[in-house]
């Protein structure tokens, strides 16, 4: 799988990483951390969304937030995507949240880890698969290797005896503790695809793929929980898989390197996937602008007050919740203006539409992000009206 890296010095690829560690650091700095926490649950569903539809899995976003309220479809089709929703959206929150492995997130232990958690929570009907060869069914084991060989399309992936080999290079090859700031950011795009050419499970290296490139971004200090390559890329799929299918090309002549794979093609992956990853923070910057969130968000309050369904008053609150991140109960009357007990009345109509949620039942309130509003306070998350309409 040489080379795992294009060398250094790349101008092209060295100013795309430098503008991902700007960019990512703007975006960063123009939330308050309690509301970013709170958007983090949020992309956690849109990046589940998005990699779904990457492996033709469309699942509605109310259908996910139904999966984690632990409400399931009575289809049996769709109560298995629920389930494998949910799955990816817990497994990210654990990388979030730093409740994975200590391992380094390209040891072999930890790409195992993402695999296991994931595969561990899906119902048994996505655990086996047909082998196109003799049609026999094979069960996947989460954590486990293959120990077949396969084809995927036309790229032959390394035989499942050598699997061990090619993860221990892996693993070498992208330790961010022997890297550079730029060098790490570009090894993110790399191992990408190295990880899906060596394809080292029966199922589920795609998602695998995306989740490790997630904790890398996020252990290189660029990524985090306010935005999602995923939505880049399954936004470009065609192009995504047509530049993962190039990268498996083998070398193209004496000036294409010195390994057995292209360094163009590679270099031309990571050149998409930087540019995704990019374009994404900047969507998220753009959209998370404090004073044009806060605008669209009294936009529409206005609205559901003219219309009778919010109380006068709320804006007051939901703004202190976008600046300050959270405040006490016991604030309403001022922040609203009027006597104590129509301004418990405001709060309370807030809580019970999901604007405002709150820990414990007496506990600081914060801003919350309800699928009903998502196309009115962040716009054009999910593709087209996907979100607007109730679910079938």
């Amino acid at each position: 799988m040489e080379p795992v890296l294009p060398p250094t010095g790349d101008a092209l690829l060295e100013d795309l990483s430098a503008r991902l560690i700007a960019t990512a650091n703007r975006l960063a700095g123009q939330i308050n951390p309690v509301v970013r926490e709170a958007i983090g649950d949020l992309v956690r569903t849109m990046n589940c969304y998005y990699s779904n539809l990457i492996e033709g899995h469309d699942t509605h976003p109310r259908d996910i937030e139904r999966a984690l309220a632990s409400e399931y479809s009575q289809n049996a089709q769709k109560r298995v995507l629920q389930h494998e929703a949910r799955a990816h959206i817990e497994v990210q929150k654990m990388i979030d949240f730093r409740t994975d492995l200590s391992a380094s997130v390209t040891s072999v232990e930890y790409i195992h880890w993402v695999h296991r958690e994931f595969c561990s929570r899906l119902p048994d009907d996505l655990l086996w698969i047909t082998d196109p060869e003799n049609k026999q069914e094979l069960h996947v084991v989460p954590g486990n290797n293959r120990q077949v060989d396969v084809v995927v399309g036309r790229h032959v992936p390394p035989a499942a005896s050598d699997l061990g080999v090619y993860l221990t290079r892996f693993s070498d090859a992208y330790d961010g503790s022997r890297l550079s700031s730029v060098q790490k950011i570009i090894a993110v795009a790399a191992a990408h695809h190295r990880l899906l050419w060596i394809h080292p499970f029966l199922d589920g290296n795609g998602r695998v793929a995306r989740l490790i490139s997630h904790a890398m971004l996020r252990d290189a200090q660029v990524g985090s929980s306010l935005w999602s390559v995923a939505r880049g890329l399954s936004r470009r799929v065609s192009d995504y898989r047509a530049a993962l299918t190039d990268a498996d090309s083998v070398r193209r002549g004496d000036l294409d390197g010195r390994g057995n794979l292209s360094l163009s093609a590679l270099k031309a992956f990571c050149v998409f996937f930087l540019e995704s990853a990019i374009d994404q923070v900047e969507f998220m910057q753009s959209i998370l602008q404090p004073s044009e969130l806060s605008r669209r968000i009294k936009l529409h309050v206005d609205d559901e007050i003219s219309a009778g369904i919010l109380p006068r008053g709320s804006m007051g609150l939901l703004r202190e919740a976008l600046l300050a991140g959270e405040f006490e109960r016991g604030r309403a009357a001022d922040l609203t203006g009027y006597q104590e007990r129509r301004a418990r009345d405001v709060l309370s109509a807030l809580l019970a539409r999901g604007l405002l949620v709150s820990t414990t039942p007496k506990g600081p309130v914060r801003l919350g992000f309800p699928i009903d509003v998502l196309e009115r306070w962040l716009p054009n998350l999910y593709p087209g009206d996907v979100i607007s309409p109730e679910c079938p």
